[in-house]
């Protein structure tokens, strides 16, 4: 058998265990999400969590990008960090990184093959619970100085939560998951916030009153030193082209460099939002530094440069011109929009369009389809993908040209042939759509050589 068949047979195994990811309405509880189970998971399998430092990370929107340019700083700064995100774009095994790159297929199958007794001992085992166990497993005997982990939903019940990080990070709170999370943004915030430690610090990027209210109310309680970006740490954006943005950060709280001085940063994460995102892992990284393991400015510069997180106003291709963005609830449409605004003012825009059930698809197409010219609406794979007649009725009030093309590489070539010489092709509404777009492509441009 070849690495990559048993590697699909690996995927196979993992998926074959409950997946709520995949669950088209299911009820964050913790009888579903049971942290007593993941602790017995670990404790199993040695504490392997507990064998380097690390910042935890949850949010709505932004904690894939500040993972990614926190663990890009760190690498620059000479540490092996290891990163944990999900969902993966393209492949599982991106979900679990070592200084940027995924494990190995071979070293994720033969892993997979020796935890198999510990996985199958304990009882209603989740795939994410099994995946973030392989993670901590595989950080550890690699060796890793530092890990940056991603919560994968909610926080106070997500099996990352069993760590006893040196920092957690809390992203832009929106409303996202509702169902799960809660109503209001109080009720979103306390999940959020469930990741908190007493004593530990909390680094919380600018939010709405009520969600900051209640991290601030959490923060106290657990006696854990809160720093908020606006308040203890300034920024503003500086130049931006389609190929990077620069920023200023000053007022840190840090003690690896004076106060009052402004540092300056350049990423090549587009959109106002990565500003506020780069801002909140400066922060998260000037705290962490002055906990844990030395870092410099230089270094952070450096990373921050450097990061990249693919599908993320992501541009493709500039002729003809291709922009792919995992814009997933009405905030974060609102965001695309505004960067939009920003890049590509006055461009005519043909949309390809697809989501999943669950999400506000009516808060996103009031932020989308006032801006378009056309609308294509796609389906990916996923189980928990919107059904297409849906969306066509609900996109029949915004007066737009409409074409629903089921499949995505099909939808892409049909946008591609719509579209004008100076308009833009826009794919988004979901993670599972940018990367079906993004396959499509880069196969296409593999073909065309």
């Amino acid at each position: 058998m070849s690495i990559e068949e048993a590697y699909q047979k690996t995927l196979d195994y993992l998926y074959s265990f409950v997946d709520f990811s995949l669950s088209r309405s299911l009820r964050y509880t913790p009888e579903q999400f049971d942290l007593g189970r993941m602790r017995q998971f670990v404790a199993n399998l040695g504490q392997p969590q507990q064998a380097y430092p690390s910042i935890h990370i949850a949010g709505t929107k932004g904690k894939g990008s500040v993972a990614a340019l926190c663990a890009s700083a760190l690498q620059a700064g000479g540490y092996r960090c290891g990163m944990y995100t999900s969902p993966h774009l393209h492949d599982y095994a991106e979900r679990i990184q070592i200084d940027g790159l995924p494990i190995q297929h071979q070293a994720l199958v033969e892993l997979v093959d020796e935890l198999r007794p510990a996985i199958e001992a304990v009882s209603g085992i989740t795939t994410f619970e099994i995946t973030t166990a392989l993670a901590f497993v595989y950080f550890a005997r690699q060796k890793v100085d530092v890990a940056v982990i991603e919560v994968g939903l909610g926080g106070r019940l997500d099996a990352t939560n069993v760590i006893t990080p040196t920092l957690t990070v809390i992203t832009s709170l929106s409303f996202d998951h509702t169902h799960l999370l809660g109503n209001t943004l109080a009720e979103i915030a306390a999940e959020k916030a469930g990741i908190v430690k007493p004593g530990v610090p909390i680094v919380l990027a600018p939010q709405q009153d009520e969600a900051r209210a209640t991290v601030e109310r959490i923060a106290q309680e657990r006696g854990a030193p809160l720093v908020q970006v606006g308040r203890d740490l300034h920024f503003a954006p500086g130049i931006q082209s389609q190929d990077e943005q620069r920023l200023q950060v000053w007022g840190s709280m840090g003690t690896n460099h004076d106060p009052a001085g402004v540092v300056e940063l350049s990423i090549s994460l587009l959109g106002r939002h990565q500003v506020e995102n780069a801002a909140t892992a400066y922060a998260a990284l000037d705290t962490f530094r002055s906990l844990s393991l030395p870092l410099s400015d230089p270094a952070i510069q450096r990373g921050f440069a450097q990061a990249k997180w693919p599908g993320r106003f992501e541009i493709l291709s500039r002729q003809p011109l291709v922009l792919v963005d995992s814009a997933h609830n009405r905030d974060s449409a609102l965001k695309l929009g505004q960067a939009l605004d920003d890049y590509f003012p006055g461009t005519g825009i043909v949309l390809i369009f697809g989501a999943s059930e669950d999400k506000d698809i009516e808060g996103m197409f009031a932020e989308l389809l006032p801006k378009i010219q056309q609308l294509i609406l796609t389906k990916s794979f996923h189980p928990r993908a919107a059904d297409l007649e849906r969306l066509v009725e609900m996109a029949g009030k915004y007066g737009r040209p409409v074409q629903v093309v089921p499949e995505v590489v099909d939808a892409l070539e049909a946008a591609l042939g719509c579209a004008g010489e100076k308009e833009l092709v826009l794919a988004t509404g979901s993670i599972f759509i940018v990367a079906g777009v993004r396959e499509a492509w880069l196969r296409r441009q593999h073909e065309k050589q």
